[in-house]
């Protein structure tokens, strides 16, 4: 527990570094400031990894990697049916819509003169 506050303290300690050193040596080239950035951010979550909290959240991530190669995603065809489908739905919303709001707006001229 002790040890996992620390290591916290020390992550953290680490990316507000990067964030820090980011604006302080900001007359050095950018693209310098984003590996230092790139490389303390880095080592501050490899040091949160350790923590308990930092172990959970990687088994999870593990975890959706493993669950994302598990989805069967639709093919070419599938996906353009359903395509059409949600276009054509849209269409009569819209076409739905559009006579609700003329019919409304008619008889509140009828009502108003």
């Amino acid at each position: 527990m002790v040890l996992s506050k620390g290591l916290w303290i020390v992550g953290l300690a680490v990316i507000a570094s990067a964030i820090w050193g980011n604006s302080y040596y900001s007359d050095f080239g950018l693209l310098y400031r984003v590996i230092g950035v790139i490389l303390l951010f880095s080592a501050g979550l490899f040091i949160l990894r350790f923590t308990e909290f930092g172990s959970v959240a990687f088994e999870t991530i593990k975890q959706s990697t493993v669950e994302i190669r598990k989805v069967v995603w639709p093919n070419k065809t599938e996906t353009t049916q359903t395509t059409l489908i949600v276009v054509g739905v849209v269409i009569i919303a819209a076409l739905l819509l559009w006579g609700l709001d003329s019919l409304f707006s008619f008889l509140m001229s009828l009502i108003l003169g």
